[in-house]
Parts: C-alpha cells; structure tokens; sequence
C-alpha cells in the first residue's frame, strides 16, 4: 500500500520565475525505505519542505495522497497532525533549541501526547523522553543536559527522537547522517530500518551515494528540479545515479 503520493509537484520561488521544481512525482509504500539522489541544487531539500506544510515556494501546484486520499497541507502544523515529519539538513539552525535541554528538544512537536487538558504532565514527559535516550543510545549524563553541548552524532539522534515521538506514518530524512561519525552512522541506520520494519514509510535524501545505495530499497534522481530516473535496489549502481544526476534540462 502506498503511504504517500506526489504528483505533478511544481513551485517557483517567487512568482513569475522560473519553477525549482517542475511536475515531480514519486510514491512511498509501507514499510519502505525510499531514496533520492542528486547534485547540489537538484531540488531535493526544497521538495522535502515544499511536502511538509508548504514551507518553500510559492504558487505551488500538483497532488499529495496519503494512503490514497488527497490532503493538503497548507502549514507545518497540518503536516505534523496528519503523521508526517521532517528531519532537517540543519540540525543545529532548524531541528533543535540548543540553548533548551534535551527532554524540551525531545517532547516539542508531541506537547499533545503528554499533556491534559493544555496541561504539560512533567512526570509523562520525564518518563517519555528517559525512554528515548536510552532507545536511541543518546550519550548524555541526563536529559537535562543541553543539546548545544552534545556532539553532532547525539544531536541527530535527538532530532530523530523528537520526530518518533510524534508518532508519524512518514519520516522524510534530509542528509541524516551528514557530520556524524561512523559509529553514530550505524545507529542511525539501524533506527531507520527499525522504523521501516515498523510499517513506517521513510524518505532519506542524501549527497552520499554509498548510503543511499546501502539502506534504500528504491531510489529516485534528481537533476535541475526534475526527477530523471527510478531504480530499484537490486539494479542501482553509483554509475546509473551519476547519469541521471548529471542529466540536463536541454
């Protein structure tokens, strides 16, 4: 079953202009772990927040389906409570506080699954966040302590947890592992196939070839703002991504 559909997806930055994305389509199934590829300046980043509430681009045009039925997101709010999430390139500028500890980090977009009547249950939130250090391997003395004091590895994980919190059908993963060391990497890893495994569809956009080849079970490219090829797991190789990477709008 398909999770998410995007047809015909084109926006321009400002209008008048020519689009950065032209009639992109592409589709994610259940429990599958969907790649895309490209150049800096492909598109990939700006596809990601132009789905997530339209936070890029203006006049945007074309369809999203969520398990068959067309939704709109008009704000990341709607995003979110429809079950999708969006892990950021920039970790430290958009996806955390870093002058706010790890449990706030952590519990932010998911005020509603520890909460009453608009009341924050601190003890829930405690209990909550306590698990995800532990799930996620966080290394950090506590989840008081600041996430601008964490390395870039634990602020990823952190990222992550706070988006596993809110419980979403669909993670859209921009440049996961970009600054992180190898150990990090495999955790990281590991915890997307667990959430595949869950039945979560999972988006990851990556500039590193090797981990797009390595965890995704089919792979999209994009090339000046078009998608310009397909490739299933089994057939995809650093040379096939390159030709349709490189590929021009003439």
């Amino acid at each position: 079953m398909k999770v998410l559909e995007v047809e015909g997806l084109t926006f321009s930055f400002q209008r008048g202009e020519e689009p950065i994305l032209s009639d992109v389509s592409f589709s994610i199934k259940k429990g599958e772990i969907v790649g895309i590829a490209g150049l800096m300046g492909a598109g990939r980043t700006e596809l990601a927040m132009s789905i997530f509430g339209k936070s890029y681009g203006q006049k945007i045009s074309g369809q999203l389906y969520m398990k068959g039925q067309e939704v709109q997101f008009n704000s990341v709010d709607q995003a979110i409570s429809n079950g999708l999430a969006y892990v950021s390139e920039d970790r430290k500028g958009n996806g955390l506080i870093l002058i706010d500890d790890i449990r706030k980090n952590i519990s932010l977009p998911s005020l509603f699954n520890i909460s009453k009547h608009n009341v924050i249950d601190e003890n829930k939130e405690i209990i909550e966040t306590e698990k995800f250090r532990e799930k996620l391997k966080i290394k950090t003395p506590s989840i008081w302590q600041l996430a601008g004091n964490l390395s870039g590895g634990n602020q990823q994980k952190v990222v992550l947890s706070k988006w596993i919190f809110s419980n979403p059908e669909i993670l859209i993963l921009d440049e996961p592992t970009r600054g992180i060391d190898v150990g990090a990497k495999y955790d990281i890893y590991t915890i997307i196939n667990q959430l595949a495994s869950e039945g979560k569809g999972v988006l990851v956009i990556s500039s590193e070839l090797p981990e797009i080849l390595g965890i995704c079970d089919r792979i999209y490219v994009m090339s000046e703002g078009r998608m310009t090829g397909e490739v299933d797991k089994k057939d995809a190789t650093q040379e096939n991504l390159m030709k349709n990477m490189t590929k021009t709008r003439g």
